[in-house]
């Protein structure tokens, strides 16, 4: 590792506390970590999705999360999505440095999934995934599409998820969360070429094409 990828990579650590009515959710999270975690969202599905999302993108992060649960889990899921993803924004900076792009294309046994992002600072979800029951143990499947949502809005991703087909919905879920997890790790690295210099011809990420 090169000084100016030691240089970028030694900061970028993040620290968020989120607090609603309806949720209290602290994230810390390093990117250049070994993919270590403790997650406690309560909601026992989410917390196993979050810790493959660490596992794989080698993004060591820690989540405590209490929420609303005797409602629904959806304010906890979403809460939790914005919360990370905001650590993650902050923990880029500039996002100068970083490869910007990133994809992956994961099998799991019957299942294909594609996801693919642009750490761009412009977020936009495509999500073109569809699961054939309502729940998986305690969890409404629709809100899976709601944490990519909050997590791509508050992380500044244009991110697409698809999951070309499967028919076990807890490995098309997984795999949705592992392609994320890949295409994210790539698209943060520090680029030892280019680690001083923001990805884009404007100078900066974020605002109009």
């Amino acid at each position: 590792m090169n000084e100016a990828v030691a240089a970028r990579a030694a900061g970028r650590t993040a620290r968020v506390a989120r607090k609603t009515k309806e949720t209290e959710i602290s994230v810390e999270l390093t990117l250049d970590g070994t993919g270590a975690y403790s997650v406690s969202t309560g909601i026992g599905f989410l917390d196993h999705m979050l810790e493959q999302l660490s596992r794989h993108s080698l993004i060591d992060l820690t989540v405590e999360a209490k929420g609303d649960l005797h409602i629904d889990f959806h304010h906890t899921t979403e809460d939790t999505g914005i919360a990370i993803g905001e650590a993650v924004a902050k923990a880029l900076g500039d996002r100068a440095g970083i490869r910007r792009w990133g994809d992956a294309l994961v099998p799991m046994d019957e299942t294909l999934t594609r996801v693919a992002l642009d750490a761009s600072n412009r977020p936009y979800l495509i999500w073109k995934v569809v699961f054939t029951k309502p729940k998986l143990g305690d969890m409404d499947t629709e809100l899976f599409k709601e944490w990519f949502q909050a997590f791509a809005q508050a992380a500044g991703l244009t991110l697409h998820v698809e999951n070309l087909y499967g028919e076990n919905n807890h490995h098309i879920v997984e795999s949705c969360f592992k392609g994320l997890a890949r295409a994210l790790r790539t698209a943060v690295e520090i680029d030892p070429r280019k680690a001083d210099a923001v990805p884009s011809t404007k100078g900066v990420l974020g605002g109009s094409l």
